[in-house]
C-alpha cells in the first residue's frame, strides 16, 4: 500500500515544479530558435552576396538577425520570470495563500505575438533575391555577322 505523503502540500509543490520546468523548456526553445534564425539569416546574406555581388541589400525594419537576437532576449526574460514566479508560488503554497496571477501569461503572450508579427515580413518576402533584369537591347554590343 502507498504511504500518505509526509508533506500535505507535496502535490502542489510538484505541480509548481512541473510548471516551472515547462516555462524553462519554452525559454530554451525560444533561445534555440533565436540562435537558429540569426545564424540562418547570416548564411542567407553570405550566399546572396556570393551569388550576386551587386545585389540590393534588404532594408527591412526587422531582419532575421535582429529577430533571432530578440528571441534570445525574450527567452532569457521568460527564464527569469519563471524563476520569480516559481519562488512566489512556492511561498504562497507554504503559507496556504495561493493566488493565481495571469499578468505573466499576458506579458509572455504579447511578446511572442509581437515577435511573430515582426517575423512575417522576413518569412514572406524578406529573403527574396532580386530578379535579374534583361539588359536593354540598345546597350548590347553589336556582334559581327
Amino acid at each position: 500500500m502507498t504511504e500518505p505523503p509526509k508533506n500535505p502540500r507535496q502535490r502542489e509543490h510538484q505541480a509548481n515544479e512541473r510548471t516551472f520546468l515547462a516555462w524553462l523548456r519554452t525559454s530554451i526553445s525560444l533561445i534555440g530558435f533565436g540562435m537558429a534564425i540569426a545564424r540562418f539569416g547570416l548564411f542567407l546574406q553570405q550566399s546572396q552576396a556570393a551569388s550576386s555581388p551587386n545585389s540590393l541589400q534588404n532594408n527591412l525594419l526587422f531582419d532575421s538577425q535582429l529577430l533571432g537576437i530578440s528571441l534570445i532576449i525574450v527567452g532569457i526574460i521568460i527564464m527569469a520570470l519563471a524563476a520569480f514566479r516559481y519562488n512566489q508560488v512556492y511561498w504562497q503554497i507554504e503559507q496556504v495563500n495561493y493566488r493565481p496571477n495571469r499578468l505573466i501569461i499576458w506579458i509572455v503572450t504579447g511578446l511572442i505575438m509581437l515577435l511573430g508579427t515582426l517575423s512575417l515580413p522576413i518569412v514572406w518576402g524578406g529573403n527574396k533575391q532580386p530578379s535579374p533584369t534583361k539588359p536593354d537591347s540598345s546597350s548590347l554590343p553589336l556582334l559581327p555577322k
